[in-house]
């Protein structure tokens, strides 16, 4: 009976160079399920974003209302007048 694919890599892995093999491989296999989670995560917000754009939602000022309250107050505060002193600055109001 033929070995799976994983089985075959787990039984390639070594320590060279002082390099844990198992260990460093375990990293790894972390590392690529998170990024799988996290692009399942990006998909669902996506379609949120599509499901508040059907119903006449603006997904782009969304995402920066977003951005916006995930600053602390002073910060934001500091932005606005910022954008706000270099509108005036060059006569964009």
């Amino acid at each position: 009976m033929a070995q799976s694919s994983a089985a075959q890599i787990d039984d390639e892995t070594q320590d060279i160079g002082g390099v844990a093999g198992k260990r460093l491989k375990s990293f790894l296999d972390r590392v690529e399920r998170l990024e799988e989670e996290k692009k399942a995560l990006a998909d669902d917000i996506k379609d949120i974003y599509a499901e508040a754009k059907g119903i006449g939602f603006d997904p782009k000022t969304m995402r920066k209302l977003v951005r916006l309250r995930k600053m602390e107050t002073e910060k934001r505060r500091e932005e606005e007048e910022l954008l706000e002193l270099y509108k005036a600055a060059i006569g964009l109001e």
